[in-house]
């Protein structure tokens, strides 16, 4: 009877287990992270009677969870690129929207800007023309600061998402570590049963960690999950953390960045260092969309300003006087590291003409100094662009860079940024309308007693009219069919052909007809402004806005200031539409792999009703069979009576 008793009671006990497992499924078929947990039974074996075994019935060997490790590692890699996307795209759609938007966007307050130039060239005595000039200048440069100023505003706001993070990821890490010493203390107790409870919850903490980082993940058994992130830095180790920090970059003080504590040391993670995860995907933004966002902007209103200060300047205003600079603006910031010496002599870069604006890149620059040798490394492609002494003796991509009296310690290095700056500073210069320079600095005419029909074009200077202007008035003759400086020489006599171009000192020009000879021709400078209509330098400022001034995709001067702008928006909409697309084929493989687990080891609450009443039979035959052994046992104890 006792054997019968026995087997009965096991089964029973068996299919109590199971009713309660599976009502913890039920309850939990809406918990985040939770494996649906069966119970594992096992034979008790059996019993030699003589005439066989007997079995004893069944014993629950373990309640285990069901879980798949490669489907977890393959859910957290599907998070950890689609939260990257989804922090990518949704802080690069703001540029986008920023940038191409007609009411907010550069292309229209420039194309109104040029309007109005050639408004002053048609009407050079105006003063309302020359207003209307300064106030569209003024609203070209409010723009530009404008949009710089949004572009800042959003690297602000991933400063702030960069702390969150950071702070997310460390409470993460605390977690896991809590949960693994939990777990480890569960795991020596009964028998060494598995905490199915407490391995799903640390197994969800690490899927929520994946969404704001890539991780890596090392089962050590004994001591539970060991989690790195980035190049292998350890976040856990079993019971301990290792906690990440936030730094501001030893070269850009707007710029935080993520640093890792080793012991006293903080050490400060490269951004390339970090990827994956709403972490990764926005310094992944910052470096490939924002910075240089940022930094073509910039280069666009370096274009601007260098080109019409320097032809401002080839001009003479309606006083008689040479044109001024029409806007100001600043030039490359050199920020040198944290850790330099600060008796470190002074590195600067200027930009410092027009011509070398228009090699000017939207790449930042590293200058390293080795205790030897300086490198400057354009750091958009990481090529080295110099290395030697310093300064280097020519302009590197537009930059001239010089350096103070002192001994630069080893291991120095400074971050160039060359653009950086300039469209957040842009602004108007000039306040006196009289002051625009709408007329060419010289006059040139045919002298009145001339014999021949030559006649002398209107004529144009250029900037070596500035850096080595010739001595005003010149007088040219014609003689034996070549022209030449009287009374004095300047050259070689230049052979006549009508209508070829001539330069002399910074000043072109051609001579159509045919001059007899002794016939002369005078080059004067402009005393009178605009007094007599001369409109000649606010046209030439007017072409500047079809002239190719800056660098395209060809290496070469071979684009427009609207052409670069539309360049930089074409860009940022096609990197847009790059990322959300990539983001929404990642969601659909996140959905599959989800869907994968959930197969697996998500709760049915179907197969859970089956299983449930599966249990609820089996309970009721167990405890039938006990009532059975109760009755023959009755029966026994009466037949001995």
């Amino acid at each position: 009877m006792g054997n019968i008793l026995s087997v009965g009671q096991s089964g029973l006990l068996a299919a109590q287990l199971g009713v309660t497992t599976t009502g913890h499924n039920i309850a939990n078929a809406a918990t985040p992270g939770y494996s649906r947990q069966v119970v594992v039974q096992t034979s008790a074996g059996g019993q030699s009677s003589g005439d066989g075994f007997v079995g004893q019935g069944t014993t629950v060997a373990s309640i285990q969870r069901v879980y798949d490790a490669y489907t977890a590692t393959r859910v957290n890699s599907a998070q950890t690129s689609k939260a990257s996307l989804d922090a990518y795209s949704t802080q690069v759609s703001q540029i986008n929207n920023l940038l191409a938007d007609s009411s907010t966007g550069l292309s229209p307050t420039l194309s109104n800007f040029f309007n109005n130039v050639q408004g002053l060239a048609a009407a050079p005595n105006g003063t309302a023309q020359r207003q209307t000039l300064l106030s569209a200048g003024e609203s070209l440069a409010a723009r530009f600061k404008s949009l710089d100023g949004q572009l800042a505003q959003i690297g602000d706001g991933v400063n702030a998402q960069i702390i969150s993070n950071v702070g997310s990821i460390n409470a993460y890490g605390q977690q896991i570590a809590k949960l693994n010493d939990a777990i480890e203390k569960a795991s020596s107790g009964d028998g060494g049963a598995p905490p199915n409870d407490l391995l799903d919850q640390r197994d969800q903490i690490v899927s929520e960690l994946s969404k704001l980082v890539k991780v890596t993940v090392d089962n050590q058994a004994g001591s539970g999950y060991n989690v790195s992130i980035g190049n292998g830095q350890p976040i856990v180790v079993g019971a301990s953390t290792f906690a990440l920090s936030i730094a501001t970059s030893q070269t850009d003080a707007s710029k935080l960045v993520v640093a890792y504590k080793s012991g006293s040391t903080l050490l400060q993670l490269p951004d390339s260092s970090i990827s994956g995860g709403t972490l990764g995907g926005l310094l992944d933004f910052r470096s490939k969309s924002l910075d240089p966002a940022r930094n073509e902007l910039g280069r666009v209103a370096i274009g601007l300003a260098a080109s019409f200060n320097e032809q401002s300047k080839l001009g003479v205003d309606q006083n008689g006087n040479p044109g001024k600079d029409f806007f100001s603006i600043t030039g490359p910031v050199v920020s040198p590291s944290s850790t330099n010496s600060t008796t470190n002599p002074v590195i600067s870069a200027t930009i410092a003409s027009a011509a070398d604006a228009v090699a000017l890149t939207a790449s930042d620059y590293s200058v390293a100094y080795d205790g030897t040798n300086y490198t400057v490394t354009r750091l958009s492609d990481k090529a080295p662009a110099y290395q030697g002494s310093f300064p280097p003796p020519n302009p590197i991509d537009g930059i001239t860079f010089s350096i103070g009296a002192g001994t630069m310690a080893a291991n120095s290095s400074f971050l160039v940024r060359p653009t950086i700056a300039a469209a957040g500073s842009i602004a108007v210069k000039l306040t006196d309308t009289s002051e625009v320079a709408a007329a060419a600095p010289v006059v040139l005419a045919s002298t009145t007693t001339n014999g021949g029909n030559g006649k002398i074009s209107a004529g144009v200077v250029s900037a070596s009219f500035l850096t080595a202007p010739p001595t005003l008035p010149l007088t040219l003759k014609f003689s034996n069919g070549k022209l030449d400086t009287v009374p004095v020489s300047l050259g070689t006599p230049i052979n006549y052909t009508s209508g070829s171009n001539v330069s002399i000192g910074g000043v072109s020009f051609n001579i159509t007809g045919a001059p007899l000879e002794g016939d002369t021709f005078t080059i004067k400078a402009n005393t009178t402004g605009v007094a007599t209509g001369d409109s000649r330098n606010a046209v030439a400022l007017g072409a500047l806005q079809t002239k190719n001034l800056l660098v395209g995709v060809s290496g070469q001067a071979s684009t427009t200031l609207s052409g670069a702008f539309g360049l930089m928006v074409n860009n940022v909409g096609n990197k847009t539409r790059e990322v959300v697309a990539n983001a929404a084929s990642e969601g659909k493989l996140v959905d599959s792999v989800l869907a994968i687990q959930q197969s697996q080891s998500g709760v049915n609450l179907d197969e859970e009703a089956s299983n449930l009443l599966r249990y609820q039979q089996a309970y009721q035959a167990a405890g039938k069979i006990m009532q059975t052994a109760s009755t023959l046992f009755d029966v026994l104890l009466s037949l001995g009576r």
